[in-house]
């Protein structure tokens, strides 16, 4: 109701601001500037039926607002918050999508209004976002493993460290870092669908957590991911075509024929790939069926493309993060990505 009431108070104030300016159009902007400011004292008193209690000042996108402890108390805003909501939304949604400094500079050149980039960063840090609950039955489930990279102590450098990430149904994105439980827990608190398809790479620890999805009498139908598949098959490097027949035929699920084109083979890299196939034999279906019967997101891309639309803000040129902020910042891409910082 906040948000909603302030917006409409902001919306109100442009209107009257729009139609008396055109009505009696004048290049005194001192004019202007009270015309504004009788605006915003009639509306917040009409929208909250007071004026009384201790002055406060507001930052909002039509400028900064004067308006009392009883007004802003009655328009739900937090207590301690210089921000209206729908600038503190904006702020949020280019903080998804850019560093802090070029967020400051986007909000200054979009709404004329100046919010600092240390601003924009206290403001990341103090959301405690929830992540969205889907709205169908959730029947497939990808889960991958990205990399952020921490500040280190002085003279010490920095370092990489893991995260997961989970997409529900090709929609909903859910990022965890250090921990693995909350990722399990939230796939666990959907309507899961049985059998559940989950998509995955080669990494032990993501099969792990897919093991815990869901009770006992749920089934897993788990899938190695085709990008992570063949992304591993190229490594063995030798003849382009034969890793383009070697391609086709793990695409229809044929492992032991793609197996026989590497029959004189020596390499590591082919013996690492050969345990590799080894390992997730029963992980790799008929891809080629899957998708043409559109059972789940086959060749989509599905687990790479959630690392990846996270990694576009957590991973900018020369991004290090302390890591008691990791979450915060995972946490407001993801709700970026899941629709939840639309204006």
């Amino acid at each position: 109701m906040s948000a909603a009431l302030l917006s409409i108070t902001l919306a109100d104030i442009n209107h009257c601001l729009v139609q008396r300016t055109l009505r009696r159009p004048s290049n005194d902007t001192s004019r202007f500037a009270r015309l504004q400011r009788d605006c915003i004292r009639f509306f917040i008193k009409k929208k909250t039926g007071t004026k009384v209690g201790k002055p406060r000042k507001i930052i909002s996108l039509v400028g900064e607002l004067k308006l009392t402890a009883k007004q802003v108390q009655r328009l739900g805003l937090e207590a301690r918050s210089r921000l209206s909501p729908l600038l503190q939304k904006c702020c949020l949604r280019l903080s998804a999508n850019e560093s802090y400094q070029n967020a400051e500079l986007e909000i200054e050149a979009l709404t004329g209004v100046k919010v600092g980039h240390s601003t924009q960063q206290k403001l990341v840090l103090a959301q405690d976002l929830q992540l969205p609950q889907a709205k169908q039955a959730v029947s497939e489930v990808s889960v991958d493993g990205g990399k952020v990279r921490l500040r280190g102590k002085p003279k010490a450098g920095c370092h990489w460290r893991d995260y997961k990430a989970v997409r529900l149904q090709g929609t909903y994105y859910g990022a965890f870092f250090d921990e693995n439980q909350s990722l399990v827990d939230y796939v666990n608190s959907q309507h899961l669908v049985n059998p559940l398809v989950c998509l995955g790479d080669g990494h032990d620890g993501v099969w792990n957590l897919v093991r815990e999805f869901g009770s006992d009498k749920l089934s897993r139908c788990e899938i190695l991911d085709w990008f992570h598949l063949v992304e591993n098959l190229y490594k063995v490097g030798g003849s382009l075509k034969r890793l383009k027949a070697a391609k086709v035929l793990l695409w229809q699920g044929l492992v032991s024929k793609a197996r026989a084109l590497f029959t004189h083979c020596q390499s590591r890299r082919f013996k690492n790939f050969i345990a590799y196939l080894d390992k997730h034999q029963a992980r790799i279906v008929n891809y080629s069926y899957y998708q043409a019967e559109q059972l789940c997101s086959i060749g989509s891309g599905a687990v790479e493309s959630a690392i990846k639309q996270i990694g576009m803000r957590i991973k900018m040129n020369g991004a290090q993060w302390k890591i008691d902020n990791v979450k915060h910042i995972l946490s407001v891409r993801c709700a970026y990505l899941n629709g939840l910082l639309a204006i």
